[in-house]
């Protein structure tokens, strides 16, 4: 199962042709009153998992369509899911509400993959958080994107921005700003700030499911083409928390790396929710076989 942190600085993301056009580099840039963002088409087929539907899709169609979404200026917010908060989503309507509202919904971790194919809707491929989030800073690499960094504690913060910057020197930090507000006195400030920053890209890392319900609130107020909820993964682009190594990804066996680190506060957690996701998931399976 896959409770565990989506992010990991050393990741190789995937490749991007070097080949990009004058045209496709140029991008447009919205005026701070600009009218709200049109969805982007997602021409993908969609399984369902726990009463979520999932998009089928790619690492380089996801890539292709945040390309679009930002030469277009078309928005396109992205929800990943993995077992726990898939869990999480069946108790929590608001929580489940903000996710399922996404422009896109894609599989985080690999029992969601595995889970669709028990189901008769099989996925093609896990499309990590951390994953997307590195493509799209390489892409903007070369593009010259905007990006503001939401989320992590100030310390963590200042590493991820500097670390980005040295990384990816052809991306724009737009601006950034920690994860520790109070989300009806700050939120909203907070959000013109992003309006205003005139970003491409907004990368928020925060908890579940305060991150959902910012980026659901203020999607649209920020003019943002392409919103991307990355959770955790600052903590790891800093250093300060370890991916698991690719074997154990391969294997759906990040939260177990993950919980090795800290077993205390996460083992009795991941064990306790990875359980309740095979129930559910063996539940939906037997009411399909009955009707």
């Amino acid at each position: 199962m896959d409770n565990a942190v989506s992010s990991n600085a050393e990741a190789k993301p995937p490749q991007v042709d070097p080949a990009v056009t004058t045209a496709e580099s140029t991008l447009a840039v919205a005026s701070n009153d600009a009218e709200i963002l049109a969805p982007i088409a997602i021409d993908a087929p969609t399984s369902e998992v726990l009463e979520t539907h999932v998009h089928g899709m790619t690492m380089g169609q996801t890539l292709e369509a945040v390309a679009s979404a930002i030469a277009e200026r078309k928005r396109m917010r992205i929800g990943v899911v993995n077992a726990a908060k898939l869990c999480k989503m069946l108790e929590d309507p608001e929580l489940a509400e903000d996710v399922r509202s996404s422009d896109v919904v894609l599989a985080d971790g690999m029992s969601v993959v595995w889970a669709a194919k028990l189901l008769n809707q099989p996925l093609p491929e896990r499309v990590a958080g951390i994953d997307i989030m590195h493509g799209i800073m390489q892409r903007g690499d070369v593009l010259g994107y905007r990006v503001f960094l939401l989320g992590a504690s100030e310390e963590v913060s200042l590493q991820v921005e500097a670390k980005f910057r040295a990384r990816y020197p052809g991306v724009v930090i737009a601006g950034r700003r920690n994860g520790y507000f109070d989300d009806d006195k700050d939120a909203p400030g907070i959000a013109d700030d992003i309006r205003d920053s005139r970003a491409d890209v907004l990368f928020v890392a925060m908890t579940s499911p305060k991150k959902e319900r910012f980026m659901g609130r203020f999607g649209d107020h920020m003019n943002v083409p392409v919103v991307h909820g990355v959770g955790g993964s600052f903590d790891v682009v800093a250093g300060k928390v370890e991916r698991a190594p690719e074997t154990w990804q391969k294997l759906g066996m990040e939260w177990a790396y993950r919980a090795l680190q800290e077993p205390r506060r996460l083992g009795g957690r991941y064990l306790s929710t990875n359980a309740s996701f095979v129930r559910q998931v063996l539940r939906q399976k037997a009411a399909r076989k009955a009707g």
